[in-house]
């Protein structure tokens, strides 16, 4: 069987009034910001990037997404050009046609549909530009926010699993699966 060794080729998305594209070295300052907030700091416990060197590191890796084996979009206020927050897609795969959906957004930019958008965005260019079938989100039962976010942008909620992930709490959380399939009818805007 071949191997692929780049899966995605870093772009940027035009979403409304936001701009999605790979991080860089200009996202350094805002990295640390969003890194040090309470609530990244407990649902996102591999978040890096609170002091400058880590956030470096972070923005170079991403920059190129992993060398092509996940995407990594930064989220921007399209005039303002302030990091909004982050959405990932990872765990691709071609042969499966799935991937895994993950997303952050920073304090400042909470509640202005961020990750709404952000994620319905990533997720139709998702099945799209590489004709995956599925993309699943998981999330802790306990972040609300996150199970809004998947239900606004389509996802069904398909089960839970207990005791599953150790969040930045150092305690283990069930966490709710939820999952898009590419013929599912498009949510509501």
């Amino acid at each position: 069987m071949e191997t692929l060794d780049r899966v995605v080729e870093p772009t940027e998305i035009v979403a409304g009034r936001y701009q999605l594209r790979p991080p860089s070295l200009r996202d350094v300052p805002d990295m640390m910001e969003l890194s040090r907030d309470p609530e990244v700091v407990l649902w996102n416990p591999l978040a890096s990037g609170a002091d400058e060197e880590t956030a470096r590191a972070w923005a170079e890796r991403w920059a190129d997404w992993d060398g092509g084996q996940s995407a990594q979009f930064g989220v921007y206020e399209a005039v303002e050009g302030r990091l909004l927050g982050l959405v990932s897609l990872h765990k691709i795969d071609l042969l499966l046609s799935s991937a895994e959906l993950g997303y952050r957004v920073a304090p400042w930019a909470r509640g202005r549909g961020v990750a709404t958008t952000a994620v319905r965005t990533v997720t139709e260019w998702a099945f799209g530009a590489l004709e995956l079938t599925r993309v699943q989100l998981i999330h802790a039962v306990e972040n609300t926010a996150s199970c809004r976010v998947a239900d606004k942008c389509g996802f069904l909620h398909e089960g839970t699993t207990r005791s599953s992930y150790r969040y930045g709490d150092n305690k283990l959380h069930d966490e709710h699966i939820h999952g898009r399939l590419v013929g599912d009818p498009a949510p509501g805007r």
